[in-house]
């Protein structure tokens, strides 16, 4: 596999920010491709994207890890709420690249607030991607368990992988395993021992990768 490429591109007749991030381009592709970008406090450099990139380009698949609009803008701090749409948008639009670079399935994912999005986005246009991968899916704040981010779920008709830290402040395994019963489409969940919310420590890289492509192959059959 090549060393991922740095790509800056624009989907025909849209307004807005272009396509920013890093493709990887597998050695032996199998025709479909991947979507991911980052959580609310990174980038598409994230040691997580860039682990699960290389990881699923290793098994076929053309992956681009992309920056979402607000932090085009800005590179650092959260994005706006008032944003969100258009964080939408720009997934969209990554969509729209990728579709013209391969002519198998294309999914779509990303990293805490990243993958929220693509599962709001997933909700508001079924027939955009053939599934969709989560890493640390944000259920609710930090000690604030009622808060929960799930009213889009019973709209979700794409199948969904969810990969979750056992430690992750943001939901348990538990109140996953109940959330995910909301979604109509078929769901697996992930779960990695004693993973936090970033997922990703030095010591686990490796094992993390192989549950991932492992995970993703099984359930995708790709």
């Amino acid at each position: 596999m090549a060393a991922p490429v740095e790509v800056t591109e624009f989907a025909d007749s849209a307004q807005g920010p272009p396509v920013r991030g890093f493709l990887h381009a597998p050695a032996t592709p199998n025709g479909n491709a991947l979507v991911l970008t980052h959580g609310a406090g990174a980038d598409c450099r994230s040691k997580l994207l860039a682990t699960a990139a290389d990881a699923l380009a290793e098994t076929g698949l053309l992956v681009l890890r992309c920056d979402l609009p607000f932090r085009q803008e800005r590179p650092h701090g959260p994005p706006s709420p008032a944003g969100a749409a258009r964080d939408r948008h720009g997934l969209k639009r990554a969509v729209d690249v990728l579709q013209k670079k391969t002519s198998g399935r294309i999914f779509l994912g990303g990293h805490s607030y990243g993958g929220r999005q693509a599962t709001m986005l997933a909700a508001e246009e079924p027939e955009l991607v053939a599934g969709l991968l989560l890493f640390s899916y944000p259920l609710h704040p930090p000690r604030r368990p009622t808060v929960l981010r799930t009213a889009h779920f019973p709209n979700l008709t794409a199948p969904a992988l969810f990969v979750h830290g056992s430690r992750d402040p943001f939901g348990s395994l538990a109140e996953m395993s109940q959330a995910l019963q909301l979604i109509p489409a078929r769901t697996q969940l992930l779960p990695i021992e004693s993973g936090g919310h970033d997922l990703v420590r030095a010591n686990t890289a490796d094992q993390l990768k192989s549950a991932i492509t492992d995970a993703f192959q099984s359930f995708f059959g790709a």
